[in-house]
């Protein structure tokens, strides 16, 4: 299965990592973004320690993932550590920290910052389904399984199809097709327009041989957001195995002007069964 871009949200407070735009949990930059029980609270003391102290940590999560997107990461780092310790329980500050080093490469550096962040907030779903989005793009995508549960267990959680979708597709890249099949239509029963989902069906059922079918999800996913250089390579594979030419060539002709870096973008590709 061909690496893909997982659309990463930030719980609390999407970056492109690995299978078709799954999703995490990122920072917006506006404070009402930040989510997370331990910041979400009304004050009806305004000028007390501890509400000066909670209001202190918005200003910095904000501001860091400002920073952040303004390319300033190590002053983003700085924010975020500085509410951190006003707040060491702060998982929008950990995932965020993770997320910076996401940004600078530092991918070991990112999944301790994610699992801690899980770990702390064992029945918040956003995190978990952050670490497992993380372990799939990092070459543990059975392991990621057992998160992407926890996800959609996770009492309250708001966006259940979002860890279906991964889960779905992170089964497919370790070769669990029967869950790839379960998890990625019970997405789509929630989420029909689901771009992760539709295209990890797309390419469940072209290595299924089911042309036909690979079509028509491959078609609701190109209807569903933009396009990628990989989903319209599989677009071409699909119609180089139903045998028209002239659509798979106008798929690659797509590909060389919309993604000129992309490689391997021959007619049908290399891929399939």
């Amino acid at each position: 299965m061909q690496r893909k871009a997982f659309c990463l949200l930030l719980i609390t407070i999407l970056l492109a990592s690995a299978c078709s735009r799954l999703t995490f949990v990122r920072p917006k930059g506006k404070m009402e973004h930040l989510s997370g029980e331990q910041i979400a609270q009304d004050y009806s003391v305004s000028d007390s320690p501890e509400v000066k102290r909670r209001q202190t940590v918005r200003t910095l999560l904000a501001r860091a993932v400002q920073r952040l997107q303004s390319g300033q990461a190590d002053e983003a780092e700085k924010d975020a550590r500085a509410a951190l310790k006003l707040e060491p329980g702060s998982t929008d500050a950990v995932t965020l920290l993770g997320i910076i080093e996401d940004r600078r490469g530092n991918a070991v550096l990112a999944g301790q910052h994610y699992r801690r962040a899980a770990e702390l907030a064992p029945a918040h779903g956003g995190v978990q389904n952050n670490y497992g989005t993380w372990l799939c793009a990092n070459g543990f995508a059975a392991e990621s399984l057992v998160w992407f549960d926890r996800a959609v267990l996770a009492p309250g959680y708001a966006t259940p199809a979002s860890a279906l979708s991964n889960a779905g597709s992170c089964a497919l890249k370790s070769g669990q097709n029967d869950r790839a099949s379960r998890d990625l239509r019970r997405a789509l029963e929630i989420e029909p327009a689901n771009a992760v989902a539709l295209e990890a069906m797309a390419e469940l059922e072209f290595h299924r041989q089911q042309y036909m079918s690979a079509r028509a999800f491959v078609e609701r996913r190109l209807a569903a957001g933009p396009a990628t250089a990989a989903v319209l390579k599989l677009a071409s594979q699909i119609e180089d195995r139903l045998g028209d030419k002239a659509a798979a060539s106008r798929y690659v002709q797509r590909i060389r002007a919309e993604f000129p870096d992309a490689q391997d973008v021959t007619t049908g590709g290399n891929a399939g069964p």
